[in-house]
């Protein structure tokens, strides 16, 4: 069968990572993980699967960014003044 063939399961002391076939990976925690924490991992592994297939440069992204900070200090500026 194909899909024994993607099957790897690692285990750790309270962590069990299974990936089962090429496109879907299973991790389980134990309840006792920092739940601040925990949401940082996922929300850095959302931003790994939204960048996946950007054709982007990392220098293209920086200067977006720096664009944006321009405009947003530019229009509220005001607020934080003396």
């Amino acid at each position: 069968m194909v899909l024994s063939l993607y099957r790897k399961i690692i285990k750790f002391d309270s962590m069990l990572i299974d990936r089962k076939n090429k496109n879907k990976i299973t991790i389980t925690l134990s309840s006792s993980v920092d739940s601040f924490g925990l949401q940082r991992i996922i929300d850095y592994v959302k931003y790994l699967e939204a960048t996946s297939r950007s054709k982007a440069k990392q220098s293209e992204a920086d200067q977006l960014a720096e664009e944006i900070n321009e405009s947003w200090w530019a229009k509220n500026k005001k607020r934080f003044g003396k």
